[in-house]
């Protein structure tokens, strides 16, 4: 490795290495701070399936969950959604680049269409490959019986067979690629353009302002689809009362009983994950590039 903190590790192999660590590293980290929020999320996203009634917010959630169920309870699922992050995050962050360069050697442009391209195609990857930590992670979010892991996989299969840990697989896959395509490519975009308009040099407030403008793109993108997949993980096929047949009637049953808005259902507590998480996860991979010779993103 060069002493220049901008040259990248020699030889490919090195290279991807670092790649994927410095990006699986930095999710598990925006992971580890943003957990709690996701299980106030799943859960708020899971309230009055199919019914119309009033909604609970995320502080009587988070209320009842620690007066009910204790304080642990807000870390549900935190095992999967730990080492799943370390797969998944390295994978959907660690595949855009190599995918964009793909684009500019093939088209000669990386505009902001090919960029949403490759975040497409890297999260869609990424979701594929690691769906079944997120149906583990979900399912033991909404448990209140303190099963472990391995427990909750285990009555998975016997009651539902293998496949079902490619439950909502679909809808994961779109959210991922749409999350990591409005978060990547914005990103992107949003510091080319601070670095044009603006005196911010690169550093930690052009990562944090651009990772901010990043975070706001992907809820808006990505809640709809976010709530859908998992409407879908948690549906028992099992029992014998399959609400949803897939994804599109997921969506046409949720608009239909309980009105358009609640696609958004959980929509500021996924703000107020998604948010920090994008925030932390890019300032803290640009730190981690840096200090592995490697150049911003």
């Amino acid at each position: 490795m060069s002493g220049d903190a901008r040259t990248p590790p020699r030889g490919a192999a090195p290279y991807a290495l670092y790649q994927f660590g410095t990006s699986g590293a930095a999710v598990a980290v925006a992971t580890a701070v943003t957990h709690l929020l996701d299980v106030i999320k799943i859960r708020l996203q899971m309230q009055l399936a199919g019914q119309r009634g009033n909604l609970v917010g995320m502080g009587a959630i988070f209320t009842q969950m620690v007066e009910r169920e204790g304080p642990r309870s807000l870390y549900l699922g935190f095992a999967p959604a730990l080492t799943r992050s370390l797969i998944y995050g390295g994978l959907r962050l660690g595949l855009y680049e190599p995918c964009k360069h793909v684009c500019s050697y093939a088209f000669g442009s990386t505009n902001f269409a090919f960029k949403f391209a490759s975040g497409v195609v890297a999260g869609a990857l990424a979701t594929a490959l690691t769906n079944p930590m997120e149906v583990l992670k979900v399912r033991s979010q909404m448990s209140t019986s303190r099963t472990s892991t391995i427990g909750v996989m285990r009555e998975i299969v016997s009651e539902e067979g293998v496949k079902a840990l490619w439950k909502g697989v679909g809808p994961a896959m779109v959210r991922a690629g749409c999350l990591t395509a409005s978060q990547m490519a914005t990103y992107d975009e949003a510091k080319q353009v601070l670095l044009m308009w603006t005196p911010l040099e690169e550093g930690f407030q052009l990562h944090l302002m651009s990772s901010c403008i990043a975070g706001t793109a992907g809820t808006l993108v990505t809640a709809p689809i976010d709530m859908i997949k998992t409407r879908l993980m948690l549906q028992r096929e099992s029992k014998g009362a399959r609400v949803y047949r897939n994804g599109f009637h997921c969506a046409y049953q949720v608009v239909l009983t309980e009105g358009v808005k609640s696609l958004y259902k959980g929509g500021f507590a996924t703000f107020a994950r998604l948010g920090p998480q994008t925030a932390i996860t890019f300032v803290a991979c640009e730190k981690l590039r840096e200090l592995a010779g490697m150049s911003a993103i």
